[in-house]
């Protein structure tokens, strides 16, 4: 916290490089493995006969390493093309425009409509399910209740994951443009406000999903391969 944004806007040693190049990478990991989570639910929910044969430890392992490998490789690739932080006082070279265009839409855009898409088909199909519960059983407060609690859920998810971080995309794509660049406050800003998503993400997780604390206690207790079955839980 001690280096912010406002260090390296006008000055661009080896320094600033390496540490945009972390900030990058790192917050488009985080973004990835949300995704990754989203398309884990998918399964879980809407094919959970399936589940079980195609969600397999390989294949999650498979999923997280292609995170990782993707966001290093769009860490690196911006920082070196020339990630621009403020506007371009004459022209923008057609690396800056690319990377400030083409690493937000892999980086955030993207994967945030693959998650709207399957996270509005979890709901579609929980309410279906619920429905069908409800149509099979006399409690029909506690259906209703459960409900309420998958679409509150998933909606303070994608609500704080947007909150967070659209401001700063849009910035980013943007500001280039500007022919007046945003003030380092306001960049400082939303830049924090885009790492702060990073750190919501756990306890938002955790204070939702049994089965995200069930996988958490698993990797601390060292038993991820022995106990894996044990995250299939279904929120």
């Amino acid at each position: 916290m001690a280096v912010t944004v406002s260090s390296c806007v006008y000055h661009e040693d080896l320094f600033c490089k390496i540490r945009d190049s972390f900030d990058i990478t790192l917050c488009t990991a985080s973004i990835l493995n949300l995704c990754c989570i989203s398309i884990d639910r998918y399964y879980a929910v809407c094919q959970p006969l399936t589940y079980r044969t195609r969600i397999t430890a390989q294949v999650t392992a498979i999923m997280i390493l292609v995170s990782w490998g993707i966001s290093v490789f769009i860490g690196i690739t911006i920082t070196v093309a020339g990630f621009s932080q403020g506007s371009c006082e004459e022209n923008c070279s057609s690396e800056v425009v690319v990377a400030n265009s083409l690493g937000p839409v892999f980086s955030f855009y993207l994967p945030a409509i693959i998650m709207l898409c399957i996270y509005f088909k979890i709901l579609l199909v929980a309410q279906k399910q619920v429905n069908s519960i409800q149509n099979t059983s006399s409690s029909k407060s506690e259906v209703s209740k459960m409900e309420r609690k998958a679409t509150k859920t998933l909606a303070i998810v994608m609500g704080v994951f947007l909150l967070c971080l659209t401001p700063c995309f849009i910035c980013v794509v943007f500001q280039p443009l500007f022919v007046t660049p945003p003030q380092i406050p306001v960049i400082e800003t939303l830049n924090w406000l885009a790492l702060l998503n990073s750190m919501l993400n756990p306890l938002i997780y955790a204070f939702f999903y049994s089965w995200f604390r069930s996988a958490f206690r698993i990797i601390m207790s060292g038993k991820i391969f022995q106990s894996y079955s044990t995250s299939a839980q279904l929120f």
